[in-house]
């Protein structure tokens, strides 16, 4: 199993991501990479994801990475963009089930100069809050629609949700 830390980063970068474009600093593209992850499942123990033990299968994605740069060649900001995962979360205890198909999403990450990284991402997106998080998990949502994030690149954790406009489904009560 990944590390709490690259899972959380993986989730934000791979199934959801990304903020706030419009810089007023020029900025240089390289071509967009396109990644297709391998499929992958993760393990949280009771407390993290959800109150009870969680799965999470990820498989079917397809995206592509394009950054930004400025004159310096540091990086201002990116863009995520494509079909996500298709995703099965299972409540280990009961073996109940709750899938969300791979739709479309597009994400841009704004790098700003605290360190810290902000996210607008629309379209379908899974996120994990775990209890070190803001605010403070426990708890698992589908986003549909248009959410914006602040998180921290060193540790994974999420510092601030920012806000949310669309159809949002708790995942740990469609579990439970």
């Amino acid at each position: 199993m990944n590390s709490s830390k690259s899972l959380r980063i993986r989730l934000v970068s791979a199934c959801t991501i990304f903020a706030a474009i419009g810089y007023a600093a020029s900025a240089v593209a390289e071509p967009p990479i396109r990644i297709e992850p391998a499929a992958e499942t993760f393990d949280f123990p009771a407390g993290i994801a959800c109150v009870f033990p969680v799965q999470l299968e990820l498989s079917g994605a397809n995206f592509h990475f394009k950054e930004f740069v400025d004159r310096n060649g540091n990086p201002v900001r990116a863009i995520v963009a494509g079909k996500g995962s298709f995703m099965t979360f299972t409540n280990v205890d009961t073996d109940t089930t709750f899938s969300a198909k791979a739709y479309g999403f597009a994400a841009h990450r704004t790098y700003n100069l605290d360190g810290t990284i902000t996210e607008t991402v629309t379209g379908h997106v899974a996120q994990i809050l775990f209890p070190t998080d803001v605010p403070a998990g426990p708890s698992t949502t589908l986003y549909v629609g248009r959410l914006v994030f602040t998180y921290d690149p060193t540790t994974g954790a999420s510092l601030d949700l920012q806000s949310f406009t669309g159809k949002s489904t708790d995942i740990c009560a469609a579990l439970d």
